[in-house]
């Protein structure tokens, strides 16, 4: 074979060889790792507020209250006790009497600001009313004739709350109260010392069912205690035969606990 022929044969082959190796290192590219620039950061997340959060996801609320009533009777209260202002000639002053309330209740959320709150209670009522005896020549004695009523009721309130802030809130509605008990003692006293004392049923003198419209003001802790002081407004006459108008009065004050 011509020996420039063969030269340039294998030259060829070379140049060949050559440019297919090189088409074939484009084509076939290793993955490249982004160089390590430091700690990722994380992305934001919107944030939101406790409020927020807690109207978004609180569900129904129980709890538990109790607390203290000062309770008087409106209107014609001493004409509840006619035995009374006959000792007395009518010389009569009427005072409070404080009680003890107790009861159930729960919490539906209506929205981020306002709830719905039935409940139902054990609440003590009444008044308290102080005559002197009219004798002078007995006044030495300081002779006086006390009669206290004791109205012992079964509250079921269902009371609408608004929240001015997160925590402080106003309520309002309507409440009714069911009769459980009705008592009445009169005693009469000289020099400090009991002369008299006298016990005796009411009940069937009062309503069965007395009817009122509450408010107040509150304030939740995020533990779950909270306190709370409101005015009851008795709408309804006690005396079943019409005999006498007369209304409960009630202010009462309390601590609850929401879980």
């Amino acid at each position: 074979m011509n020996t420039k022929r063969l030269f340039g044969r294998l030259a060829a082959a070379t140049l060949l060889i050559s440019a297919f190796a090189t088409a074939s290192q484009a084509q076939v590219r290793p993955h490249r790792v982004p160089a390590y620039t430091g700690k990722a950061q994380a992305r934001p997340v919107p944030s939101y507020s406790a409020s927020s959060a807690s109207s978004a996801t609180g569900g129904v609320q129980f709890g538990v209250r109790a607390g203290l009533n000062v309770a008087d009777i409106s209107g014609d209260a001493v004409n509840t006790f006619t035995d009374l202002t006959d000792y007395t000639n009518g010389a009569i002053t009427k005072s409070a009497k404080p009680g003890f309330y107790a009861g159930l209740y729960a919490t539906l959320p209506l929205g981020p600001r306002f709830a719905f709150e039935p409940g139902i209670g054990y609440s003590e009522k009444g008044t308290e009313l102080t005559g002197r005896i009219p004798l002078q020549q007995f006044d030495f004695l300081n002779a006086k004739v006390t009669a206290t009523g004791r109205l012992a009721y079964l509250d079921i309130p269902l009371l609408a709350k608004a929240y001015l802030t997160d925590g402080l809130y106003v309520y309002a509605g309507p409440q009714a109260s069911v009769l459980l008990s009705g008592k009445a003692r009169v005693q009469a006293s000289a020099l400090g010392f009991s002369a008299f004392k006298h016990n005796f049923d009411v009940k069937d003198q009062f309503r069965a069912v007395d009817f009122a419209v509450v408010g107040g003001l509150g304030y939740q802790f995020q533990s779950g205690f909270g306190l709370s002081a409101g005015y009851d407004y008795g709408l309804s006459s006690l005396d079943k035969n019409n005999r006498f108008d007369a209304q409960n009065r009630v202010i009462k004050a309390s601590l609850n606990y929401s879980f």
